[in-house]
């Protein structure tokens, strides 16, 4: 199999390209169809390492299959994860593996052939079939929208089929809109779902940012379907699942009896809900395919293997314009490797997947758990194969500390100019808050602390002679982000 030359991710570290940029769609609260659910504010750690541990490398003196199993059982025994997860380096399967139930009333097992729900891991098809119709001279991504729509609104003039497979339009994504809780159970035609969004204010001018907008991804599967004159369905179908040989993916529908698909969950107060319903109509080119793990290795296998698109359009398809954002793919560094990924996250499903191009390493991670585990467990999973220390929380051990030290660290402390950490003292406890965002912190030793939550780093407070804390660092991933107390 040929990978084909793939370039350098990227990497955005000037000052006007801020730790806080999270690749969020809309509000949490209004939608579960978003590319990145990064946590109040943790929002910046979107842009560093998933968290390793620099003490401990009890991980390392296993095989890779042991090391990969045991990351992810020990987030299913903490009810953060069911799933199927496959990791793939060199063309071996290392592991292939489903955890959890595919069903919970029923107790169907997850395995290596359920289907799940992909959210926004559909945007990378959605983009690469934008650029198989490039290569086929049925459009440029340089041509402006309108070109295709000439009866869009005047304030799309500027907007190229670039700027949508970028998210730099401008255009709102309609997952923000207040209507979309009510309206995201009611079927929907491409046409309608563009009619949602095409009259609204641009929130910036073409190619002037970076913003997430699912509206985009929906222009994109509508202009296909123009162009091609095929639904998007049948383009995918067709132009990609075919020719890899994904008979197990497809665009989803509630009403299609789909062998082994997995229902999904949504964690509530005392466990696991049925996630909310979402007519798969809505989430469209933006986030609507199903698929298992062993079909999306073949995808990644084709794609980078130069058997979907040209070099030229893989090499677009992979080279951030924005915030590390390429198209329908994310590409950067960590810890000195390259990782070309997209994540999803949809009602009842998270997903992740992710390519390391140095060492041809695929990781797949699928959940039927609305949760951070998917993209956590990729980042732990990816450093214990490049041998790197991994600890897990459960390994993490509580240590007591009095409440007469743990009230010096009570004050407010600013990590970068818009991002503010507030360390509060209820009873015994030290609770960290930014906007809504409220965690509750468990100390490893008088300094140190950690959150139960698998995508928050550890927190360390530096102390002058009294005690008192002078500063506060936040530890993710081999990276450090410090700031004074106010």
């Amino acid at each position: 199999m040929r990978f084909v030359n793939l370039p350098k991710a990227h990497v955005f570290d000037s000052p006007e390209e801020p730790a806080a940029q999270s690749y969020v769609a809309s509000c949490p609260s209004c939608s579960r169809l978003r590319y990145r659910s990064v946590s109040g504010w943790f929002a910046f750690v979107a842009a560093l390492a998933i968290f390793t541990a620099t003490s401990a490398n009890f991980l390392l003196a296993q095989e890779p299959e042991g090391r990969a199993d045991q990351i992810v059982q020990s987030y299913v025994d903490d009810n953060l994860f069911m799933g199927a997860v496959l990791v793939a380096k060199e063309g071996t399967i290392i592991l292939d593996k489903g955890y959890g139930y595919a069903n919970l009333e029923w107790q169907i097992p997850n395995s290596s052939v359920t289907k799940f729900r992909l959210g926004s891991i559909t945007k990378q098809f959605t983009a690469a079939s934008i650029l198989l119709l490039e290569d086929r001279g049925k459009l440029k991504t340089d041509d402006l929208v309108k070109k295709y729509l000439p009866d869009a609104p005047a304030a799309w003039d500027k907007i190229t089929i670039y700027n949508l497979l970028t998210h730099t339009s401008g255009i709102p994504a309609f997952t923000s809109f207040p209507d979309y809780t009510t309206s995201k159970v009611m079927p929907i035609t491409p046409a309608q779902l563009v009619a949602k969004f095409r009259d609204k204010p641009l929130d910036f001018q073409p190619g002037e940012k970076f913003q997430y907008s699912n509206s985009g991804y929906a222009l994109l599967g509508y202009l296909l379907e123009k162009v091609s004159g095929l639904s998007y369905q049948e383009f995918v179908q067709e132009n990609i699942f075919k020719p890899l040989a994904m008979a197990n993916s497809g665009y989803d529908s509630h009403a299609a009896i789909l062998p082994h698909r997995a229902s999904g969950y949504t964690s509530g107060p005392i466990g696991p809900e049925n996630a909310d319903y979402l007519d798969m109509s809505v989430p469209f080119a933006a986030g609507g395919l199903y698929s298992t793990t062993g079909d999306l290795l073949r995808w990644e296998q084709g794609l980078f293997g130069g058997k979907v698109l040209s070099d030229a359009s893989l090499r677009k398809m992979i080279t951030p314009f924005k915030d590390e954002y390429a198209c329908g793919l994310t590409a950067k560094t960590v810890n000195g490797h390259t990782i070309i990924e997209h994540s999803g996250d949809i009602d009842g499903f998270d997903t992740d997947l992710a390519f390391y191009p140095d060492d041809k390493l695929i990781i797949v991670v699928l959940s039927n758990l609305n949760g951070s585990a998917p993209r956590v467990i990729t980042g732990k999973i990816a450093s214990a194969i490049h041998g790197e220390k991994v600890i897990l929380l459960s390994d993490m051990k509580v240590v007591h500390v009095s409440r007469d030290i743990l009230a010096k660290y009570v004050g407010t402390y600013q990590l970068a100019p818009d991002f503010n950490l507030a360390i509060s003292l209820e009873g015994d406890q030290l609770i960290a808050q930014s906007g809504r965002s409220r965690y509750s912190l468990q100390a490893e030793s008088e300094t140190r602390f950690f959150v139960k939550d698998p995508e928050v780093p550890e927190i360390e407070f530096t102390r002058n002679p009294k005690g008192e804390a002078t500063s506060l660092t936040i530890h993710q991933g081999g990276h450090d982000m410090s700031g004074p107390r106010k």
